[in-house]
């Protein structure tokens, strides 16, 4: 019988919440308490989001590597993404630890994303210490949210041991954590700190169990690159010791082997990495000298080569398609234009994050990338923009699937937090996309909290109608349900599209003549070419206009004064309300500098044959 042993000098554990309940700010303050940070140091704000997009969103996208040393035992934290659209980091982040942190807004309570965190953290069997954060808010009601997380895990299934989870409370911005709710609501905080938290991971979370009679392994969860090194794995060490300049083989998908050689072996202290000539089992490492290794490859051994499960990951939920830039402005924004450079960056993205899946098309000009939602692929495009690419994409599509020849498609738990006054507008409006109420709350504070099964497809572009029917007052959360029989057909934009007839400028005559036909997407003096869309038209259809026409002159003296243009001021068009309003025939025109709007056939003459032809076929 194999006896498993614990190495007691390690922990990893995974911090899980959904998106702003206080995460990154929490593990900011493990890091200063627990010496990452020296004395007098300046450190900015949630140090973890070190991507630039994460910074601007204030969302965490990648799941990252840190390590702090207290009481003598290494502890690997892990800050998981919150967004379920982010759930491939968060499996993978999940493959590495022993226990996790679930941390919930003392106000908020566990919403969509902290019951899909948590769903998984409890299907993989982890230890879990849950944090009730920012008591010291006015709308604090940490009492009820704790029994709303004890109804979480029983709805999720959670066994006896896992009911008797340990509960601390906190105030991640002060650093400051306690059993007693109490303490924490006094006027001083002075002496109090996050030993707490630090002592409850030491004794409620086990360290890493391994066998010490099976010869080294080490499943690969994350890629990195190295300007020096090259390309780089990170895991843990399942079984078995590690040394610097070792002769090991990777297995992939294919169950092929590939000789490696270690050429750097280093471990996480702190923010930084550290090189080290061994690492133990349990502890969680970056391996150099593995050129061509991929997610969910296991590193063993050549003497005993053995598999550890690759790590598995839902199946992705939507689909876009990428092509080159056709347009008339190609390359006069961004430096990376052509379809093999776009491929080779896909391609990239599908191998350093799972829950990311490229196909190529009969068409070489155009890929289609799969992802878990469209935030997550926005993500993408937002990422290959600031690299300096151009490129085009579609309209979001939801993937269908095919059973006992029945046509499903994914469902959306959906929960909507708003002021009781717009309830009737948010619930005909989810009802006209096929949404079904489940759950009203009302707390009779003036807000109340409803869930909705809804198809994913039925999401697609209504965030923006629930901030305008809301006042920018609303809460709207969603995460996987399953999949479902189809729904049926739905409207989904009631409006046309105002295109343009001709290339040139937009011009302040023509665009104030046009602004009684529909919302204006362009700026006079902004480039405009034939087939872009210039505007959204009032009525569902689309039309064809010149916006660079300019007035007419004479040399007859006009009776009165000339009219005063004043141009109305257009909203900026952002990536995601532009991959929200195209239509199945048109593209987002996405460049370093601009995001425009434009037909996917170009010349008028040739779209009007294909809709006569459409028509006819009909």
């Amino acid at each position: 019988m194999t006896k498993y042993i614990q190495n007691d000098n390690i922990r990893n554990i995974a911090i899980i919440a959904h998106v702003d309940h206080g995460k990154t700010t929490l593990v900011d303050a493990l890091f200063r308490q627990g010496g990452v940070f020296k004395a007098h140091q300046e450190v900015e704000e949630r140090v973890m989001d070190n991507m630039d997009l994460e910074r601007e969103r204030g969302i965490t996208i990648s799941a990252k590597n840190c390590a702090v040393t207290y009481g003598g035992k290494k502890i690997n934290i892990i800050d998981t993404p919150g967004h379920s659209d982010f759930g491939g980091e968060v499996e993978r982040a999940l493959s590495m630890v022993n226990g996790v942190i679930l941390l919930v807004d003392s106000s908020e309570g566990p919403l969509p994303q902290t019951r899909f965190v948590l769903k998984k953290a409890l299907e993989s069997g982890l230890k879990v210490i849950v944090v009730v954060n920012k008591v010291d808010r006015k709308d604090a009601r940490p009492e009820e949210v704790l029994n709303e997380v004890y109804d979480l895990f029983i709805d999720l299934g959670a066994n006896d041991t896992q009911l008797e989870f340990p509960v601390l409370y906190a105030i991640g911005r002060s650093g400051v954590a306690s059993s007693n709710l109490e303490d924490l609501l006094q006027d001083s905080l002075e002496g109090q700190s996050l030993i707490p938290l630090f002592e409850l991971i030491l004794s409620d979370i086990p360290g890493p169990s391994y066998d010490p009679n099976e010869p080294f392994q080490l499943l690969v969860a994350d890629i990195d690159y190295s300007d020096y090194l090259g390309r780089l794995a990170v895991g843990r060490i399942f079984h078995g010791k590690i040394k610097g300049k070792d002769n090991l083989i990777r297995i992939d998908d294919k169950q092929q082997e590939h000789p490696i050689r270690v050429t750097k072996l280093q471990v996480y202290q702190g923010l930084q990495l550290a090189e080290t000539e061994e690492a133990e089992p349990g502890d969680i490492v970056v391996i150099a000298g593995t050129e061509d290794v991929d997610i969910g490859d296991t590193i063993c051994t050549k003497e005993a080569p053995k598999v550890l499960p690759r790590i598995h990951v839902d199946e992705p939920t939507v689909a876009m398609r990428f092509f080159i830039n056709s347009s008339p402005l190609v390359g006069k924004e961004g430096s990376i234009v052509q379809s093999n450079k776009i491929r080779e960056r896909l391609e990239k993205e599908a191998q350093r994050n799972v829950s990311i899946e490229m196909a190529l098309t009969e068409d070489k000009e155009c890929f289609i990338v799969k992802g878990r939602g469209e935030l997550q692929l926005a993500i993408l495009i937002e990422q290959m923009r600031r690299e300096g690419f151009e490129l085009c994409v579609g309209k979001p599509e939801v993937i269908f699937k095919e059973e006992n020849g029945q046509v499903l498609e994914p469902i959306e738990l959906l929960q909507v937090d708003c002021d009781e006054a717009f309830l009737g507008a948010v619930t005909e409006k989810l009802s006209l996309r096929k949404g079904r109420m489940t759950n009203l709350v009302n707390n009779n504070s003036g807000r109340i909290r409803i869930e909705f099964s809804i198809p994913a497809r039925g999401l697609i572009g209504y965030r923006d109608e629930f901030l305008t029917d809301t006042r920018g007052t609303g809460l709207m959360n969603s995460t996987l349900l399953g999949y479902e029989a189809y729904r049926g057909d739905f409207p989904t934009r009631f409006t046309g599209s105002i295109v343009s007839d001709r290339a040139g400028v937009g011009v302040p005559y023509a665009l104030f003549n046009l602004e009684p036909r529909g919302r204006m997407f362009v700026t006079a003096g902004e480039p405009v070419y034939e087939g872009m869309i210039v505007g959204e038209h009032n009525r569902d259809n689309d039309i064809d206009v010149n916006p660079c026409k300019e007035k007419k002159l004479t040399n007859m003296r006009a009776s009165g004064k000339d009219e005063h243009v004043v141009l109305t001021p257009i909203k900026p068009m952002t990536l995601e309300l532009a991959m929200h309003f195209v239509r199945s025939d048109e593209l987002v025109e996405v460049t370093p500098q601009s995001i425009r709007l434009r037909k996917a056939v170009l010349p008028a003459q040739k779209r009007h044959q294909l809709n006569g032809a459409k028509k006819k076929a009909d």
